[in-house]
């Protein structure tokens, strides 16, 4: 399977933040998509998830050689300010998203197996969620998408302000979850790019460009890309 996008464009006002951009990604891997802030990482995103209208363009997966449109089930998003019901248990949540979504999910575990694969601790489990910390919430909105199964995972941002334990368990874990799905992760950091990433592809001036990660272990070629970012930052 294939994620294609054709010749994407969106503006604001006078700024063109995506360019013509047209990309192929494959399932089972990870693209690191890679950009300073503001460089339109998110906008990209909220196109892909039909929160914003594109000015022009379009996207679709390629499925054993035919064509389909990406339905709304199709795509998890997983946001770098998490989301969640914070009048509910996590526990109450979990329960809530599998109710509403049975008969469409598969190969379910129990609630407190999910738990336990996002090293939750029992006696959180039942906690409102408003008092969960941010990287507890990171791993309950993760864990809505990693049971959803979506065809694309789109990652803004989600490890920028976990604690160095937090964000190893969700690099392993995102590791295990890779095939059968494009996931595409969105980051300013570049090493965390090269840790975890299979591709790394890069935001500049609008435009996606495929970037040799074999390239990126040298100093000559960090610079270089540090340097396209900064000219980009004086646009």
């Amino acid at each position: 399977m294939q994620f294609v996008i054709e010749h994407l464009s969106k503006g604001f006002e006078k700024k063109e933040v995506l360019r013509d951009i047209t990309f192929s990604f494959d399932s089972g891997k990870i693209y690191g998509l890679l950009g300073r802030n503001g460089a339109g990482k998110t906008t990209l995103f909220n196109c892909l998830n039909r929160d914003i209208r594109a000015d022009s363009g379009d996207f679709y997966f390629v499925q054993d050689g035919a064509r389909r449109p990406v339905l709304a089930e199709d795509i998890g998003y997983v946001l770098s300010t998490p989301t969640v019901p914070e009048f509910l248990t996590g526990r109450e949540f979990l329960k809530f998203f599998l109710d509403i979504n049975e008969g469409r999910l598969q190969n379910l575990k129990s609630i407190d197996d999910y738990f336990q694969m996002m090293s939750i601790a029992p006696e959180d489990r039942d906690k409102l969620l408003k008092d969960y910390s941010h990287g507890m919430k990171n791993k309950m909105q993760m864990l809505i998408n990693i049971i959803a199964q979506p065809n694309l995972l789109l990652l803004d941002e989600p490890l920028t302000s976990l604690d160095v334990v937090v964000a190893e368990e969700m690099k392993q874990l995102l590791r295990t979850l890779k095939q059968g799905r494009v996931t595409i992760f969105s980051t300013h950091i570049m090493d965390l790019a090269l840790d975890l990433c299979d591709e790394i592809v890069l935001l500049n001036h609008g435009e996606l460009e495929s970037v040799d990660k074999a390239n990126l272990d040298s100093r000559e070629f960090k610079d270089k890309i540090i340097a396209a970012l900064r000219e980009e930052n004086h646009d």
